[in-house]
């Protein structure tokens, strides 16, 4: 049944994805390919409707998904796949980590998952460039938005602002 099905691929995602929404993107890139629930033009524009919307990326991604495939209930089922595993593993170590938040194991143990945590993270970043810079107008863009967000700090829906008026302007 589809609701098994949604609910098992969004639970393995949510138990594998550590680091984050971003994290999810290569995740949820091989759901497409697999399952074809989205395609890889939705993915992307749910990745930067996302960038806009409350909500992480995973989240946002799997109810999507599950509302696209089984309506509403696929849509809060994905869902709760997805961010069940983070739920648990909050509500049953958040104790354990205020108890041994300074224990040099446990901090080495965090200091551990960082790199991979980081590793994850640009690896989705260079899955959402894969799928996102395909014309040279978003090429430019993101080039221009990249060296710009080094050179003035504002907030990032200060870029997101400016790519969205480029966008229009550019048709891209």
């Amino acid at each position: 049944m589809i609701y098994w099905q949604l609910f098992y691929e969004f639970l393995t995602i949510g138990l594998v994805a550590i680091g984050g929404g971003l994290v999810t993107i290569p995740f949820l890139a091989d759901l497409s390919e697999k399952f074809g629930w989205f395609s890889l033009d939705e993915l992307t524009d749910i990745i930067a409707i996302s960038e806009i919307t409350p909500g992480t990326i995973g989240i946002n991604v799997a109810t999507f998904a599950g509302f696209k495939t089984g309506g509403i209930i696929g849509g809060i089922i994905a869902t709760l796949g997805l961010a069940l595993p983070a739920f648990i593993i909050l509500l049953f170590f958040s104790n354990f980590i205020l108890r041994y938040k300074s224990n040099p194991t446990f901090q080495s143990i965090l200091f551990g998952i960082r790199p991979a945590a980081i590793a994850l993270i640009l690896y989705a970043g260079l899955v959402i460039a894969k799928l996102s810079l395909t014309e040279w107008k978003t090429q430019l863009l993101s080039l221009i938005l990249l060296i710009l967000s080094f050179i003035i700090k504002k907030s990032p829906i200060f870029y997101i602002a400016i790519s969205a008026i480029a966008g229009i302007i550019f048709e891209m």
